[in-house]
């Protein structure tokens, strides 16, 4: 059957409209890699102005990376001995969890402190006004508390001076805080101003993770002197493990006090019972009474039961005494605290390099964006 004349002429505009189509594509394409060699054309064009900016930049970087004040990181890293509380099959689960990354929670140990809470311990108020009183020694020998040296040695860039300079004229008109000659006790339930301040300093300063897989505790501090870093780290490590070990002790120790107060208590009835029946004897020597020998017999098993009671309370404590060892953690210190030699911050290239960037951004969006606006808005204000 022969085509009709209408399906002759739609199959002759299918053609047309697709050899538009192919025909377009190409030109498109052309478009797009001509907008792209315009754009980097403009911005050789103005490669001086990029230069200048760029040059501005790094200067800019320079000035930032030479004004902060270098900081010395120094870390410790240590094996904590986790609570054996899982037995058996759930014992071996709790291993085969440990090893998939899954470890150092909550159900690998009956303590109610395991390392994932060790950071929150390190961060807490208690923890860190204790190390208020801290003392340390610089690398020159001078010798201060933390408290100390972070009010009166520890500096900060010059721009921190100038924003915070509102704040101290603010002050300067305020009332003043009743000073009680010296007499100012640290509480950790109401904090001052200054003492909160000293706390968010100190926090932002010592840091602790643990690794979920190995449970190790990585204990950093950042300060402006590589040897109080060091000190303040190993110290840090330190009233740790007294925090660890005392909460880890403390049911054994109270049990091994109660069991030492029942094992006085015992040792003050024998001893009574041990007078009585020598007095007895002192007072009735020579008598072959019925009655005095059945005294006599009263007051020795009183200091026989006094004598079995003793002995049991006796082997009690001690084996408190075992318990409380027993129950003391063991620290595996994988990495001590070392004075390091290198400051950690500011990285000055990576300052350098960023500021530049920076600039270099800028600079192009500006020139690509920026100004063809300005002038298109200016034109039309015309």
């Amino acid at each position: 059957m022969e085509m009709s004349q209408k399906d002759k002429d739609t199959d002759k505009d299918l053609e047309n409209y697709e050899a538009q189509s192919n025909a377009r594509h190409p030109h498109e394409e052309e478009e797009k890699e001509i907008d792209l060699l315009e754009l980097a054309g403009k911005l050789w064009q103005r490669r001086k102005t990029i230069g200048i900016w760029c040059l501005c930049g790094a200067v800019l970087g320079l000035i930032v990376a030479f004004s902060i004040p270098r900081e010395y990181n120094a870390s410790v890293k240590v094996s904590p001995e986790m609570g054996n509380s899982s037995k058996g099959v759930s014992g071996g689960l709790a291993a085969m969890a440990a090893m998939a990354g899954f470890g150092g929670g909550a159900g690998n140990s009956s303590d109610a402190v395991y390392p994932q809470l060790y950071p929150d311990v390190v961060s807490s108020v208690p923890f860190v006004t204790s190390l208020f009183d801290v003392p340390v020694k610089t690398k020159d020998g001078d010798k201060f508390t933390v408290r100390t040296y972070l009010e009166e040695e520890t500096k900060a860039p010059w721009w921190g001076a100038v924003l915070g300079l509102p704040g101290k004229i603010i002050g300067l008109f305020k009332s003043s805080e009743e000073e009680d000659g010296g007499k100012h006790k640290l509480d950790n339930f109401r904090l001052t101003q200054a003492e909160s301040l000293m706390v968010d300093a100190l926090t932002s300063r010592i840091s602790a993770s643990v690794d979920a897989k190995t449970s190790v505790v990585t204990i950093d501090v950042k300060m402006q002197d590589p040897e109080v870093s060091a000190i303040l780290a190993d110290t840090v490590l330190c009233r740790l493990k007294e925090y660890i070990t005392r909460y880890r002790t403390d049911k054994s120790r109270q049990d091994m006090l109660y069991a030492e107060k029942l094992n006085n208590e015992a040792k003050e009835n024998y001893y009574a019972a041990q007078k009585r029946l020598a007095d007895y004897d002192d007072r009735n020597q020579g008598l072959s009474l019925r009655s005095a020998q059945i005294t006599r017999e009263r007051l020795e098993n009183e200091a026989t039961l006094a004598f079995n009671l003793f002995n049991q309370t006796a082997q009690q404590l001690q084996m408190a005494k075992a318990k409380v060892q027993e129950t003391t953690p063991v620290y595996a210190v994988v990495s001590p605290a070392t004075v390091p030699n290198r400051p950690s911050s500011p990285k000055k290239p990576l300052i350098l390099v960023g500021f530049t960037f920076l600039a270099f951004v800028i600079c192009a969006a500006w020139i690509l964006f920026g100004q063809p606006m300005l002038e298109e808005y200016r034109n039309k204000q015309i």
